[in-house]
């Protein structure tokens, strides 16, 4: 249903953004006529009148001033686009009318004009473009002043020399404008197709956050018979000191799930980052990083802060903290993947300009550029790596956040996640 509409804004957008190419088309057209009445009309005909001809650039170099400051912002784009096209064509008429009609080789200027016209109007408007050019070509036929050149018998051949010159001229301006037109229509269908897919990919994350509700609902119940049974076990005398060790973890993981899913209703009501959630960047790395480190103490993880982020703060809420623990959690199956367990998982964090940036090394083998590149927008497969769903909302929480994620290898081996986020003044 929005495919018309999508190519009408980004061709719009386009539009907007070719208003300065427009302009130096049109200033293409004053040094054309200053050379011509300048340089052309002297040398080739001293006789014929040069004023009227300075008079007709003048006054487009006025109106171009004029646009310059403004005084058409006040119409719509197309129409302000229409209007400078027409004032073109008409320069044009005016000047070719003192300098000669249809047998100055400069009459085939029009044409670029009403190209321009035809590859960013309206049908309406480029007919009319069109029309004006054809009506100023035919009555230019029988109203002009002639010009009388100095050497008649050359005449032929300097008229044969223009006409290669203007066609030269024209074929290029056509060629410059719509090139840069067609860039700037891809450029603005690119962003338009991102903006489309990021709708896409909340649209996706409301529905997951509505399903995480629902499982911690239906959670509950199993977790707290888990819970009830190892509370049983751990009263058995009988079981061995290796066994009620394992026992313990699983009570302890037991109670980790718990409160994680206790905890979802409140961080639902959390603020959203742009409203608030201002946070010291040290004391919520650490909280973050031992927050994962409790669910899985196995794992070796070196943690690094720069001291220059004692003093700094960023916008966090809840979904930024299961990004960063996500890419750690990833990092560590990445080892594991690569049978690298005793491998650790390198976590350091330092300021980069006014972002803060988090890096996170493994040792595994390695991301795919296009594993990535569709994560950003959808959960991949499952596999022994991880990245999935986590991967993706990873991506939804930094770039809500104002922040990026990127992917590099790792020399010697594995990937290093790099996460960049907005550094702000820390609370007085």
């Amino acid at each position: 249903m929005d495919g018309p509409w999508v190519g009408a804004d980004a061709s719009i957008a386009a539009l907007r953004t070719e208003r300065g190419h427009l302009l130096q088309f049109r200033w293409l057209s004053v040094v054309a006529m200053m050379v011509m009445a300048l340089v052309a009309f002297p040398l080739l005909a001293p006789a014929h009148p040069a004023q009227p001809l300075l008079g007709v650039a003048l006054v487009l170099t006025a109106v171009n001033l004029a646009l310059m400051a403004g005084v058409a912002r006040w119409l719509h784009v197309r129409e302000a686009a229409f209007l400078q096209l027409l004032i073109d064509l008409l320069a044009w008429a005016a000047f070719l009318y003192f300098g000669g009609g249809v047998t100055n080789p400069a009459i085939s200027l029009l044409l670029p004009v009403v190209a321009v016209g035809a590859s960013i109007l309206p049908a309406r408007h480029a007919w009319t473009l069109a029309a004006v050019a054809v009506g100023v070509y035919s009555m230019l036929w029988d109203f002009h002043h002639p010009v009388q050149l100095a050497d008649a018998a050359s005449g032929m051949h300097w008229h044969l020399a223009g006409m290669w010159l203007s066609f030269a001229l024209a074929a290029v301006t056509v060629v410059w404008f719509i090139v840069r037109l067609n860039a700037a229509l891809a450029k603005g269908e690119a962003a338009l197709l991102e903006s489309r897919a990021a709708r896409a990919r909340d649209a996706y994350v409301v529905g997951l956050g509505n399903l995480a509700a629902s499982a911690a609902h239906r959670l509950g119940t199993p977790l707290g018979t888990l819970r009830i049974l190892s509370d049983e076990l751990a009263r058995l005398q009988s079981l061995p000191d290796e066994v009620r060790e394992d026992l313990a973890l699983m009570r302890e993981q037991v109670s980790h799930c718990r409160d994680i899913l206790n905890s979802l209703t409140r961080e639902a009501g959390q603020q959203r980052a742009e409203g608030g959630g201002l946070e010291p960047v040290a004391p919520w790395l650490r909280a973050a990083v031992a927050g994962w480190q409790h669910l899985r103490p196995a794992v070796t993880l070196q943690f690094e802060v720069a001291a220059e982020l004692a003093a700094e703060a960023i916008v966090a809420d809840a979904s930024l903290t299961e990004a960063l623990q996500s890419l750690v959690d990833n990092a560590a199956n990445a080892n594991q993947a690569a049978a690298r367990g005793d491998a650790a998982v390198e976590v350091s964090a330092r300021p980069s300009g006014k972002m803060l940036c988090i890096e996170v090394a493994d040792r595994g083998p390695g991301l795919l550029p296009e594993r990535i590149a569709a994560a950003r927008h959808a959960p991949g497969a499952s596999h022994a790596e991880g990245m999935g769903v986590g991967l993706m909302l990873a991506f939804a929480a930094v770039e809500h956040h104002g922040g990026g994620l990127d992917f590099r290898l790792r020399p010697g081996g594995g990937t290093i996640a790099r996460l960049l986020i907005p550094l702000r003044a820390p609370a007085a």
